[in-house]
């Protein structure tokens, strides 16, 4: 960051005053900025507050109507080492896909010969509206790089995805870009997701209420964050937001085993979010069977203890992260699956706090790390969770 320089676009939007964080953070670390401001903009926050932080004069027109000073939006493309446009409203969103020609702020965009960053911000209907994701489709294939927004609470009052980003992680992403690496580049991850399916017979099956999103998601952030992502996925509804990450389908426990053993001797950090099946029944019927007035039997037995196995294999230098779902004695429970399993850290929630875990879009953790060290954290949107995880495996990779 150092000696770089930026210019920050800020838009009409109520997380504004997340930007003015944003700049103190680029000033802190040593990086220039000029910020331009949209009209819309200057009604959250003033030009004053972004002069005072930046410590340079904040652009909003073409010209100075008092003395008449050109404000050169090629010059600002020009001086640019990285455009950055946060928060992004959707009608700006839709004038830099147009080409719109507006304002000093999408003016100095089309001028521009740097790398742009665009931080959507907006209400979760206005980004879910298939014209919104359409303009973003279009900067990205324009090789834009939009930062992907949180979920949360919204100024509406909703709750979803459309919330600006907390200052700290757009920081992150922009200095991982300015950098030239991402901090998991050349690192090969490999992730269980979702639930197992054991057949009963052709139509039946013993499984659980696993959807994937928190496997999925830890997927998306690993990629986001440069690393060689292979996901080995049961049964979901749910696919990669990014394209970097490679989908390995599985249905039963023996083929997740299978899958993933496969990969683990040349991964270096292994992430085993799946809910996998502890039984499978013994014998598989080759037909459907049929109802009777007698009760139906199943025998189980166990299948491969996949997290032991890769435990046991674990070499030096590999990371190993497990998860442990639990509905009593949680912290007991995970830190006995931490040992037994020869974990590095072990991330555990519990069914016993609503609106979390399977089904839902949100989870609350605490991570618990071989060697005692314990953190908790609040409740947050799966996405949010897995950059805390992604994190925390950033720690131990060092």
């Amino acid at each position: 960051m150092q000696g770089k320089h930026i210019v920050l676009g800020v838009t009409g939007g109520i997380a504004a005053y997340k930007a003015a964080y944003l700049v103190r953070d680029f000033i802190r670390n040593g990086a220039e900025v000029r910020v331009i401001m949209t009209e819309n903009a200057k009604k959250f926050v003033t030009p004053l507050t972004f002069s005072t932080l930046s410590q340079n004069p904040v652009y909003t027109e073409f010209f100075n109507s008092e003395n008449g000073e050109w404000h050169s939006h090629v010059k600002l493309g020009l001086w640019a080492d990285l455009f950055v446009v946060a928060p992004a409203t959707a009608n700006t969103i839709a004038k830099m896909a147009a080409g719109v020609a507006d304002n000093l702020l999408t003016t100095t965009f089309l001028s521009a010969r740097c790398k742009t960053v665009v931080v959507p911000a907006m209400d979760l209907d206005m980004y879910a509206n298939h014209a919104t994701q359409n303009n973003i489709a279009t900067l990205k294939k324009r090789g834009v790089m939009v930062m992907e927004p949180a979920s949360g609470e919204l100024a509406s009052g909703l709750e979803g995805k459309g919330r600006m980003p907390e200052p700290d992680a757009i920081y992150n992403f922009v200095a991982d870009i300015l950098s030239g690496s991402k901090p998991l580049s050349k690192k090969k991850v490999l992730i269980t997701a979702g639930p197992t399916y054991e057949n009963i017979d052709p139509v039946r099956f013993i499984g659980n209420y696993s959807t994937g999103k928190m496997g999925y998601a830890i997927a998306d952030e690993c990629a986001l964050r440069g690393a060689d992502v292979t996901l080995v996925s049961g049964p979901v509804s749910v696919v990669p937001k990014q394209s970097g990450v490679k989908v390995i389908s599985v249905r039963s426990a023996a083929e997740m085993f299978e899958a993933a053993s496969g990969y683990f001797k040349d991964t270096d950090i292994t992430v085993l979010s799946a809910a996998v099946a502890d039984f499978t029944p013994k014998t598989k019927a080759d037909h459907k069977i049929k109802r009777g007035n007698d009760g139906l039997t199943l025998e189980l037995e166990p299948t491969v203890d996949i997290a032991a196995t890769l435990g046991k294999q674990k070499k030096e230098g590999q990371i190993l992260v497990g998860f442990a779902l639990e509905t009593n004695d949680e912290e007991f429970n995970a830190k006995g699956k931490l040992e037994r399993k020869n974990f590095d850290f072990i991330v555990m929630n519990s069914l016993r706090n609503p609106g979390t875990c399977f089904g839902s879009d949100n989870n609350l953790i605490k991570i618990i790390e071989r060697g005692g060290k314990e953190c908790e954290y609040p409740l947050k949107s799966k996405a949010e969770v897995a950059k805390d995880i992604v994190d925390k495996i950033l720690e131990w990779a060092k």
